[in-house]
């Protein structure tokens, strides 16, 4: 970013602040992409939080910041960009006039404006920035996820915030977006004929893209328990990373041309209603078990309730119809308390029309390649190889690793960085559009409302464990099995 900027985090005290936002903004500083001069304005509740917030904000770069990255003399020179600030962000009242002397001073620099706060508050939000014309042509807006709880509540959570910002500047954030691995996805695909030329149904057998997580509910109970991993993973995350796998190649890597083919990718899912997604789909809840020797609650137990049908984990079989996927299933999976925590696109190609060698040299395995987003970001190959530890014509499969912290040693990823910096600079390339949103809630409604219907009740699966045993099944109808990232193949 060529020009120092002012960003206004909403939120200022809360989880996702704490935990990301202000670590992002550290390692850009660290890195001299932060401009002399550029502005970190958090909202504060309270004079308390005021007064404690640079204490706040140096505790949380120890907590998520790698020891090497925190130090003393950075941090002293990078809390003079902190600029807590008293406010009650549904409240009309003289804070805001007092928000507004703060930027005016400076009218022409650019503002983001980050809402990490509930969807249910973007409205009045921008209402009261309107009021006090904090609201400039170099304004952008940073909303994060959930929009809404369905179609309709997400157009009209949308449809407020359109009546103060244009489309062009409403940045519609999901982190998995701003990895590098997601970014190497797309040069993968379209700066190498090889792979370009078996991205389709006639090579490629099936999909699997998972993301696990090892953790509970982490105090978002009242959330969580109203979403579910439905609403709360798949219609953002795992259908984003989907577009990005089957969308066709843009004629140019700008922000309309990448949302124009993702938005096709969603049009195309086949819609599931009724039988089709009993037949299709998964449901699954966490009860008590095991992670790494220590005994963890079920999710009725974290939630403090003898019942709830909420689904901690899914697992769906999806199919795009057009000419390039057609009957090539997509299987989506996410759950919480999962065996371990990790998220992969896993890119399974056909096996080879001809067997040329005889059964003595060993079974053969499908060419596979695995794109890992976390915990460690690489993209691995698996090939077939001969045995070179054997005399014998022996055959092994064998696998070729990018490792990016290997190859690059000065690779740090950090979405939230790189998506902040983004929207300052005013590229919207790896940020939704309204209409992603909109066709995917309308492929994500119809499973829900099947769900509700049927009235069937999540299978239960122990935590520390890969879901329940019905998302192997459903696998297996088509001869397929999950790839469980760091077990080995069989």
């Amino acid at each position: 970013m060529a020009e120092p900027f002012d960003i206004v985090i909403f939120g200022g005290t809360g989880d996702l602040t704490l935990r990301k936002l202000i670590p992002a903004l550290y390692r850009a500083f660290r890195e001299n992409q932060l401009v002399e001069g550029t502005r970190v304005i958090a909202s504060c509740r309270s004079q308390q939080d005021i007064d404690s917030y640079l204490d706040t904000a140096a505790l949380a770069l120890q907590q998520h910041l790698s020891p090497e990255e925190f130090s003393v003399p950075e941090w002293e020179q990078f809390k003079s960009y902190l600029h807590p600030v008293m406010l009650d962000i549904a409240v009309d009242d003289d804070r805001w006039q007092a928000l507004q002397v703060l930027m005016d001073a400076e009218p022409e620099k650019v503002r983001v404006f980050y809402l990490a706060v509930p969807p249910a508050i973007f409205g009045v939000t921008c209402e009261n920035l309107s009021s006090v014309n904090l609201i400039t042509t170099n304004s952008r807006l940073v909303v994060e996820k959930p929009l809404g709880y369905d179609a309709g509540s997400a157009d009209a959570i949308n449809t407020e915030i359109a009546n103060y910002f244009e489309e062009e500047n409403i940045y519609r954030i999901d982190h998995y977006l701003g990895k590098e691995t997601v970014q190497n996805l797309m040069a993968l695909r379209f700066t190498n004929l090889i792979f370009e030329q078996l991205w389709n149904a006639k090579s490629i057998d099936h999909v699997q893209i998972s993301i696990s997580e090892t953790v509970g509910l982490e105090g978002r109970a009242g959330f969580y328990n109203d979403a579910g991993a439905l609403r709360d993973m798949v219609q953002n995350h795992l259908l984003q990373l989907l577009c990005l796998v089957a969308m066709e190649s843009p004629n140019k890597v700008d922000a309309k041309s990448i949302q124009a083919e993702k938005i096709k990718v969603l049009e195309a899912l086949r819609p599931m209603h009724g039988e089709e997604v009993i037949n299709n789909t998964v449901r699954g809840q966490y009860v008590a078990g095991s992670y790494f020797g220590e005994l963890v609650p079920g999710y009725l137990e974290e939630l403090e309730s003898p019942t709830s049908q909420t689904e901690t984990f899914v697992a769906l079989r999806a199919y795009i119809d057009n000419w390039r996927w057609a009957r090539v299933p997509f299987y989506l999976r996410t759950g919480k308390r999962m065996k371990s925590r990790c998220a992969e696109i896993v890119i399974q190609f056909k096996d080879v029309p001809h067997r040329v060698y005889d059964d003595s040299a060993g079974p053969l395995e499908p060419n596979r390649l695995v794109i890992r987003l976390q915990p460690e970001e690489s993209i691995q190959m698996t090939v077939m190889s001969k045995n070179l530890e054997n005399m014998d014509m022996q055959l092994k499969p064998a696998t070729l690793n990018l490792n990016f912290s290997d190859t690059y040693t000065q690779f740090r990823s950090d979405a939230y960085k790189r998506l902040i910096l983004d929207a300052a600079a005013a590229n919207t390339s790896l940020f939704i559009h309204r209409d992603e949103v909109a066709a995917a809630w309308n492929w994500i409604d119809p499973i829900i409302d099947s769900w509700q219907n049927s009235k069937a009740v999540p299978n239960l699966y122990r935590a520390g464990t890969w879901g329940p045993d019905e998302s192997d099944e459903l696998l297996a109808e088509e001869g397929h099995h999950w790839f469980n990232s760091g077990e080995t193949e069989t």
